[in-house]
């Protein structure tokens, strides 16, 4: 699976008083560890308090580009920020993220060709997200539409069904599981699917073990990617196991020390 960390976002209190101080070491060692616990690439948030989001994620970019050049995902709802931010990213960026509605994937879908970017889709549209199958597979439909339009490779594209906090929405866990599904029949070459795992988790008590157990059921339905949190390591080891048992790893004893030195 694709791991995409999510540490470094302005959400997060010390993320937060960093990018405020400007404390360049916290950011670049907070980079490296993901990446040594598994991440493939890293997501990049400033945070909802910045008052500079511009110049504060030109700053983290040029941070992290310091220890690698691991792919970055530009993680902002701002079309003039993310253009900044995919210049600066470079090759293997990725464009995080856009909403259903056409006018979104008017401007979010040439910007991730412009810059040969992945663009991650949430099934999200103006009026909210639909906790149901088919309500998140027509906004499937009117993603790939647009991408075709644009002529975007589809391959490169990466929907995300929007998980929900279990302890509020517990049905749309399963939707969520369905449509993943779905989308590997929906076209030729079918998008890849990606989901925002904490999500499923937030304001419960047992974070991790749901975290966890939801990733293994995604896995077994088809899930190609997650944001999520690498240092998490029962969370990473699940999901070294299951890749495992799924088939898309080799076994040997020392299957999770291999996986993460890969």
């Amino acid at each position: 699976m694709y791991i995409i960390g999510e540490k470094i976002n302005g959400m997060f209190k010390k993320v937060n008083q960093a990018i405020k101080e400007r404390n360049s070491e916290y950011i670049k060692e907070l980079a490296k560890q993901q990446l040594e616990a598994g991440a493939d690439a890293l997501d990049v948030n400033v945070g909802p308090e910045s008052v500079n989001p511009l110049q504060d994620m030109k700053w983290l970019i040029t941070t992290i580009r310091e220890v690698t050049s691991a792919p970055l995902a530009i993680d902002t709802t701002k079309p003039d920020i993310m253009e900044e931010g995919l210049k600066l990213a470079g090759d293997a960026a990725i464009l995080n993220s856009t909403h259903a509605d056409s006018e979104k994937l008017d401007i979010f879908v040439p910007l991730a060709k412009k810059y040969n970017a992945k663009l991650i889709a949430l099934t999200i549209s103006k009026y909210g997200v639909p906790q149901d199958t088919t309500g998140k597979m027509e906004l499937v439909t009117n993603i790939i539409q647009k991408c075709v339009e644009y002529d975007y490779d589809i391959s490169n594209l990466y929907i995300d069904p929007v998980i929900l906090p279990i302890n509020v929405a517990q049905q749309n866990a399963v939707a969520v599981l369905e449509v993943i599904q779905q989308i590997k029949v929906i076209s030729d070459p079918p998008p890849k699917t990606l989901l925002g795992l904490s999500n499923v988790s937030q304001g419960t008590q047992y974070r991790s073990l749901i975290d966890r157990t939801y990733v293994v059921l995604a896995l077994s339905s088809g899930l190609d990617s997650a944001i999520l949190n690498p240092l998490d390591h029962e969370l990473m080891d699940a999901i070294i196991t299951a890749e495992l048992l799924l088939g898309k790893q080799l076994y040997c004893d020392s299957f999770l020390t291999a996986y993460r030195k890969k």
